[in-house]
C-alpha cells in the first residue's frame, strides 16, 4: 500500500480524556476516534441522530427480550415522547411487565451473585428469578385482576388494535409504554403476543378473543412500503427483528439506516445474531445504507444512545 493511500485509510486512536465539563456529546464524539464496540457505539448514536433528523425517516425500532424488568422502561418510553421511534415492535414479555409496573407493582433487585441462589426456595418462596431481577407471584396476580376486568369492545381486533385499547385503558403513569404510545398514536406490533403471561390470561378470561395477527402483518408491509426513507433500531433480535426485515424485504425500498445491538453471535444461523450486511444479501438493508452493529449489552448500550440523542437535540 502506498504511503498516500495509508494516509486516506488509517487515523491515529483518540487517546480521549474526560473532563470534568465532559458532557454525552463530548463523549459519543471521542469515542467515534477510538474502536472495538466504544466506535461502533458511537457510530449508532450517529446514524441514529440522522434518523430523527431525516423527516422522510420513518423509524421502526425493535425491541425483544424483557428490557421492562432491568429498568429500562422509562428509557423506551421516553424514546416514544421524544419522537425517537415511529413503529415499536416488542415482545409479550415487555408489555407484560410494562403493565406490572404501571399497575404499581415493582421488579426487585437481588444477590448479584447467582451462583448462590437456591431457585428451588424462590419457587417456595413464589418468586420468580430473571437472572438478578425478581418478581413476586403476586405481580401476575394483579395483572391477572386488571385483565379480567376489561371490557373489550371488539373479539376480533389486531393485536395493535388491542394494544392501543389497553394503553387507553391502563391507569394513567409517566413511565407507561402502552400509554405512551396510546397518547401519540404508535403503533405496537406484537408478533408473538400469545407467547406471554398478558395473553395466557387473556386467553383464560376472555375465551372469545381471536385477535387477528394477519392484519398486524399486512399493515406492517404497508408501512414499510410507503416510508420515503426507512431506520431501523434492532435491540436483541428474534421476533421482532424479524417481523420489521421481512416488511422490508418485500417492499420497492429497502432500509437506508440500521442499527443493531445484540451479544448474540452468526456461527449459529440465528437470526438475533444474524450481521446486517447477511440483510443485504434479503434486500431488506440498502447496499449502501449507514449501518453498525454493537455488539454489547442493551442495558450498557441503550441508555447511552438515548441520552446522546436527546441532549443532541438540545443542542441542535
Amino acid at each position: 500500500m502506498k504511503e498516500k493511500e495509508r494516509k486516506e485509510v488509517f487515523q491515529k486512536v483518540n487517546q480521549f480524556k474526560i473532563e470534568r465539563d465532559t458532557n454525552i456529546v463530548d463523549l459519543v464524539n471521542n469515542l467515534k476516534g477510538t474502536g472495538f464496540n466504544a466506535k461502533r457505539l458511537a457510530l449508532a448514536c450517529e446514524i441514529y441522530y440522522k434518523m430523527i433528523e431525516d423527516k422522510d425517516c420513518v423509524k421502526f425500532f425493535g425491541l425483544a427480550g424483557a428490557m421492562v424488568p432491568v429498568g429500562m422502561q422509562q428509557i423506551i418510553h421516553d424514546f416514544i415522547e421524544e419522537g425517537f421511534i415511529d413503529v415499536l415492535v416488542t415482545t409479550g414479555a415487555n408489555l407484560t411487565h410494562d403493565i406490572a409496573e404501571t399497575l404499581g407493582y415493582h421488579h426487585l433487585q437481588g444477590e448479584v451473585h447467582i451462583e448462590r441462589l437456591d431457585d428451588v426456595k424462590l419457587y417456595e418462596r413464589e418468586m420468580n428469578r430473571i437472572y438478578d431481577v425478581f418478581l413476586p407471584n403476586k405481580v401476575y396476580e394483579g395483572i391477572e385482576n386488571f385483565v379480567s376486568k376489561l371490557k373489550i369492545p371488539d373479539n376480533n381486533m389486531s393485536v395493535s388494535e388491542f394494544l392501543k385499547f389497553l394503553g387507553e385503558n391502563i391507569p394513567n403513569n409517566p413511565k407507561s409504554i402502552l400509554r405512551i404510545c396510546a397518547e401519540k398514536n404508535i403503533p405496537i406490533y406484537c408478533p408473538a403476543f400469545t407467547d406471554s403471561g398478558l395473553a395466557l390470561q387473556l386467553g383464560f378470561h376472555h375465551q372469545k378473543l381471536n385477535l387477528n395477527h394477519f392484519k398486524d402483518m399486512l399493515e406492517m408491509v404497508n408501512l414499510a412500503w410507503d416510508a420515503k426513507k426507512a431506520g431501523i433500531c434492532i435491540v436483541g433480535g428474534g421476533v421482532p427483528k424479524n417481523f420489521i426485515f421481512q416488511s422490508m424485504q418485500f417492499c420497492p425500498n429497502s432500509a437506508d439506516y440500521a442499527i443493531q445491538i445484540t451479544m448474540d453471535r452468526p456461527e449459529p444461523g440465528g437470526l438475533s445474531g444474524a450481521t446486517l450486511n447477511e440483510a443485504m444479501s434479503w434486500g431488506k438493508i440498502n447496499k449502501h445504507a449507514k449501518h453498525s452493529t454493537i455488539i454489547s449489552d442493551a442495558t450498557i448500550a441503550l441508555p447511552i444512545l438515548f441520552w446522546y440523542l436527546k441532549e443532541s437535540r438540545v443542542g441542535s
